[in-house]
């Protein structure tokens, strides 16, 4: 089958035989030949309140009919936006945060160093132009998130990148303070997922983001949470940062704030980054997007967090992490599965030599579950919150008959 004119992300260009997602129900997707799967990743880490949501639908197409959009630059704003708004800052890990959205957890990421940069600039400390970041990470596919980015594969062959971006091996903090000795006076921000997500499923080591909060504090520079995954209950909480008691100056979002409704994504701002701003009135933050606050993706995201409110999914989202991490460990034989790593309702399986990731994922896929392998020796998990202990079970089963067969059958439209 020769490929179609939609050139796939993350995918060989010559690539043909996709399986083609017609509709999906709960923790339930079906493909074009009417053949249901566990959606094990809930799409891309993002439908935490589940496929199928009818309120959230209703609420875009009344919202279209009455606005579908308008932008929100210098006078302009919307009801829908200002309305979610309110709700992030009440909900956000620092008092008094403002909001920054866009429509992309890559956009977020780019905004938060922007921002980070910018009030040290306003501050008067222009020189603090330096980001620090992690190995493994990832944090978008922009030119400062893929800077940032701790994968060497995601960055090879686009030339040039950002400047001023300094990578530090995750869970070592003598190497961050090294970064921090290497660049007096220059260091802008840290950015840190809570748990890794992309990057292999790994939650912090204990103490390390208290530890990059320590240092950041120490010299005078901002701490950004890059939550896309993490945020909206994934671990139990709204945020990584509660999760882990540690307090950011900035919050990268997207994700699951609509679970995937609609492109939505943001910044939480606190007062420190803001003071700057808030000393020179006459100061403009000259950046933002076309869909910046559109009202669409703001009224899908209203329902969405009435969702995960109304229906107690945070508290689920430990439920489910658990119940999958046992399951997970039960397969641990030293041989084909060596680790189960992550937090929350994300997690993941380290395999063993010999074990491809891809091809486990085939067999998976094959079996009627979706899940996703990272590099050829991770297969991870983050459904939807509202997956069922049965469901749950069948991720388990299936990766364990997956482990232990050789063939690779190809499930195609």
């Amino acid at each position: 089958m020769a490929a179609t004119a939609f050139l796939h992300p993350f995918t060989r260009p010559s690539a043909d035989g996709f399986l083609t997602i017609m509709r999906g129900e709960g923790a339930t997707v079906w493909d074009a030949h009417g053949r249901s799967y566990v959606d094990g990743m809930a799409s891309l880490w993002y439908c935490n309140i589940g496929h199928g949501r009818g309120e959230i639908a209703d609420a875009v197409a009344t919202q279209m009919r009455q606005l579908a959009g308008y932008h929100t630059f210098e006078r302009f704003t919307n009801e829908p936006t200002e309305q979610l708004c309110e709700r992030l800052a009440a909900r956000a890990p620092v008092a008094g945060s403002r909001v920054f959205l866009t429509s992309s957890g890559s956009e977020a990421v780019e905004t938060a160093v922007k921002l980070a940069r910018f009030s040290h600039h306003l501050a008067g400390d222009p020189a603090r132009t330096v980001v620090i970041s992690r190995r493994p990470s990832y944090h978008g596919v922009a030119y400062a998130g893929t800077t940032l980015t701790g994968l060497p594969l995601n960055q090879a062959g686009f030339g040039p990148l950002l400047p001023d971006v300094c990578q530090v091996p995750r869970g070592d903090l003598e190497a961050a303070a090294a970064a921090f000795a290497a660049n007096p006076g220059r260091v802008a921000a840290v950015i840190a997922e809570p748990v890794i997500g992309a990057g292999g499923v790994y939650p912090p080591e204990p103490g390390e983001l208290a530890g990059l909060r320590a240092l950041c504090d120490q010299h005078g520079a901002l701490l950004i949470l890059d939550e896309v995954i993490t945020g909206f209950g994934r671990l139990g909480h709204w945020w990584g940062a509660d999760r882990y008691g540690v307090t950011p100056d900035l919050t990268v979002f997207a994700k699951a704030v609509t679970s995937g409704y609609q492109p939505l994504g943001g910044v939480l701002v606190t007062p420190r980054v803001l003071a700057p701003f808030a000393a020179d009135p006459d100061a403009v933050l000259r950046t933002g997007h076309t869909y910046s606050g559109h009202p669409a993706a703001s009224a899908a995201a209203l329902v969405n967090l009435d969702v995960l409110e109304d229906e107690g999914l945070l508290d689920r989202a430990v439920h489910v992490g658990r119940r999958l991490a046992d399951g997970l460990s039960r397969l641990i034989d030293g041989e084909r599965i060596v680790e189960v790593r992550g937090d929350g309702a994300v997690r993941a399986v380290g395999l063993g030599p010999g074990v491809d990731a891809p091809q486990v994922r085939e067999h998976m896929l094959a079996a009627g579950v979706i899940a996703r392998p990272i590099g050829a020796g991770t297969i991870a998990f983050s459904p939807p919150l509202v997956i069922t202990d049965a469901q749950v079970d069948r991720l388990v089963q299936s990766l364990a008959d997956a482990v232990a067969r050789p063939a690779v059958p190809v499930v195609t439209r």
